[in-house]
């Protein structure tokens, strides 16, 4: 299940760092979502050459799959 409703139409870089900051908003508090906009932001920096479509697939399927666990895990508490 993914965290927000939409994970299915990710299929750009820019599609993916917008989505995993709507995915931060659910976060329960401040500290929290700006820990994971940070990390978010750095991948999106980090991986800004990357230039393999299979690559890239392979990266935003990941950080779904990643954002997932992070939303389940916080909303258990």
């Amino acid at each position: 299940m993914p965290p927000l409703p939409g994970a299915e139409m990710v299929r750009t870089p820019l599609q993916l760092y917008r989505y995993l900051l709507r995915c931060c908003r659910q976060l329960p508090s401040a500290s929290m979502q700006q820990h994971y906009k940070h990390a978010a932001r750095q991948s999106y920096k980090a991986h800004g050459d990357e230039d393999d479509p299979q690559r890239i697939q392979q990266i935003i399927k990941r950080a779904i799959e990643d954002a997932d666990w992070i939303m389940d895990k916080y909303k258990k508490k």
